[in-house]
């Protein structure tokens, strides 16, 4: 009885760390199929690269992609760059220019890290032509640069362009960052998306 209470506790601690938990779950069923599903649930590591299907367009910035390695569908958000909320003016041309360039096409992403509610931030090229998604949604002008206090954004000069060339939401005036429209009417909520 002792051994058993043994292996339990053993099994128990093994729930907190899932690289035990699949070791050990392969050594007690002795198949690969266990440590295959269990790898699923896993996320990509930060820095490494792989090939996706986009299958939703949720705005300018926010994508959902079915990697072609495990099936998996993950919710991705544009490196780089802001594009307006979709309940915000400009938000729904916004996702329009997204799709254009992206649905139903094979991406290589290379998640970068992992915000607070588990989205994976990506670098985003379309494998057919190593288009820079994010880069084309700023030069476009439906997307700004993400900056940090006096530092330029990686997308400057694309912004910069199409603010000259009245491109996109560069060619409104009144229109306000999506973080200034957040603090000012707080998140969409589900009853945007769901109207979409």
């Amino acid at each position: 009885m002792s051994s058993f209470v043994s292996l339990f506790t053993f099994v128990a601690s093994t729930a907190r760390r899932p690289d035990l938990f699949r070791c050990l779950s392969a050594l007690v069923l002795g198949g690969s199929a266990v440590v295959a599903s269990a790898q699923e649930g896993a996320r990509p590591r930060a820095g490494q690269s792989w090939v996706a299907e986009v299958t939703y367009v949720v705005d300018g910035d926010s994508i959902w992609v079915r990697s072609e390695a495990d099936g998996r569908r993950r919710k991705l958000r544009l490196e780089g760059v802001d594009a307006p909320e979709i309940c915000q003016t400009h938000g729904p041309e916004a996702r329009a220019a997204m799709q254009a360039l992206v649905q139903g096409e094979r991406m290589r992403i290379t998640v970068r890290a992992y915000d607070r509610f588990g989205r994976g931030i990506a670098s985003v090229r379309r494998a057919s032509d190593e288009l820079d998604i994010a880069g084309a949604m700023v030069a476009q002008g439906w997307a700004w640069t993400n900056t940090y206090k006096s530092r330029r954004g990686k997308y400057w000069r694309e912004e910069a362009l199409a603010r000259e060339q009245g491109k996109g939401l560069f060619n409104d005036s009144s229109a306000i960052s999506p973080t200034d429209f957040r603090l000012k009417h707080g998140p969409c909520g589900a009853k945007a998306y769901s109207q979409l």
